[in-house]
């Protein structure tokens, strides 16, 4: 059998060497392995603590001899993920399910034909910057899996280079998983720490379309919004409006059940959310955040629409019996047979929706905002504080400052107002 020691390295730290000999290069063959000791009370017990190293070394060299052994730092790319994967990423209190499934389709489309057959200590921060560099050369998107003949638009878009959001998304994955080979001491630093995070190019170009085309609307525009969802089903209308009025985000109305509908207070409370299918079932969760769950006060016309809507839900039950594919749970916004909506579902029927009756097109998301702004409509910027708040509360943000940060913008009628104010200094004498 191999010869074996221990070496004491730190207060609580020890190094494991195997001696196999020589090897055909006529260097000598002597892995080693580091293992670290929490345990305060083994450490104070000298002959536990002796017994404890000699059978770590002794599974150490059954490990070795056996040729199941891989040093740390000759371990592949391709292989850390799977050590990734089961020691990190499916830990919901490090990764959340919606955030893994977006990190493995970077994972398998974008690094492991970079990286997966490289050593992870071989893995540095200049092969890191040629990734990325490669990654901002157009022609380098992938075409949907679809079998669908892709339109002239589809394949120009295929030439443009990657835009700085999603090179930001790799780097903060390739930071992630690094940083886990470093806190595993798999390797001394994150080779990821001396590349720069891509950052928008057209950050002008993008500002400018934000302030053309706000991902919120006014009082006007809501209004026409209201008046076109009257044309539709009664059950789309009100889960557009769920988050227009109520500001509730669109997995909090996939995921919402009638035990949750208060119609005696005029409330809807959160508790549930679906923001994820995977595999053709609904993934739920908690909401966002604790500021997320949350009681909010519905005006009374939505609720009496809802209470209607409720009768038809009901009928609708009775009559698909044993179709129906809800169980006993009770989804107030279903697919027609008790199951909850695909995720995405709702934002792929609002934009169909606001072309069909010309409406300025934003993302289902920006209804939530919508919510927001109307209520600030009407406000004098002397209650911006107290409003802001209650939005704060009716949104689920975390923090006010989140609150603040999106609603800057005060709506065009607030800004107006305070505009007018200025006249007092006219030079000319004369207010207009």
């Amino acid at each position: 059998m191999a010869k074996g020691s221990i070496e004491k390295r730190g207060r609580n730290k020890w190094r494991l060497t195997v001696d196999l000999g020589f090897r055909a290069d006529g260097l000598r063959n002597r892995p080693r392995k580091t293992i670290t000791i929490e345990d305060e009370a083994l450490l104070k017990t000298t002959k536990r603590l002796n017994d404890y190293l000699e059978n770590e070394l002794a599974k150490f060299k059954i490990e070795v001899e056996a040729d199941a052994y891989i040093a740390p730092e000759k371990t592949k790319f391709i292989d850390f993920i799977e050590m990734w994967h089961e020691q990190y990423a499916h830990d919901p209190k490090n990764l959340s399910i919606t955030t893994l499934n977006v990190y493995d389709n970077i994972i398998e489309s974008r690094l492991i034909p970079a990286f997966g057959n490289d050593r992870i200590d071989q893995i540095n921060t200049l092969k890191i910057i040629s990734f990325f560099r490669e990654m901002e050369k157009p022609g380098v998107r992938k075409p949907s899996t679809s079998k669908k003949p892709l339109s002239d638009k589809q394949k120009e878009k295929l030439l443009e280079p990657l835009d700085s959001t999603t090179l930001a998304l790799y780097h903060r994955v390739l930071k992630n998983i690094f940083s886990r080979a470093v806190e595993w001491k798999m390797i001394k630093e994150n080779p990821v720490e001396a590349v720069k995070k891509p950052v928008s190019k057209n950050s002008k170009e993008k500002l400018i379309k934000q302030r053309d085309n706000p991902q919120y609307y006014d009082e006007t525009e809501a209004q026409e919004v209201v008046d076109a969802l009257y044309k539709e089903t009664r059950k789309w209308r009100l889960l557009v409006l769920g988050s227009m009025m109520g500001g509730f985000r669109r997995g909090e109305l996939v995921g919402l059940e009638w035990p949750e509908v208060l119609f005696e207070n005029s409330v809807i409370r959160i508790e549930n959310n679906i923001p994820f299918t995977l595999k053709g079932k609904a993934v739920e969760k908690e909401p966002k955040s604790r500021a997320s769950y949350r009681d909010v006060d519905m005006p009374d016309w939505y609720m009496d629409e809802l209470l209607s809507y409720k009768k038809e839900w009901q009928e609708e039950r009775e009559f698909l019996e044993d179709k129906w594919l809800g169980g006993d749970r009770k989804y107030v916004f279903h697919n027609g047979a008790g199951s909850p909506y695909y995720f995405q579902h709702p934002s792929r029927w609002w934009k169909r929706f606001c072309k069909r009756h010309g409406i300025r097109y934003i993302k289902f998301h920006g209804l939530r905002h919508s919510s927001g702004t109307l209520l600030l409509e009407d406000e004098e910027e002397a209650n911006f504080d107290s409003i802001l708040i209650v939005i704060q509360r009716r949104l689920g943000h975390a923090r006010l400052s989140t609150t603040s940060d999106i609603y800057v913008h005060a709506t065009k009628k607030v800004k107006t107002r305070v505009a007018g104010k200025l006249n007092k200094f006219n030079p000319s004498g004369s207010q207009k």
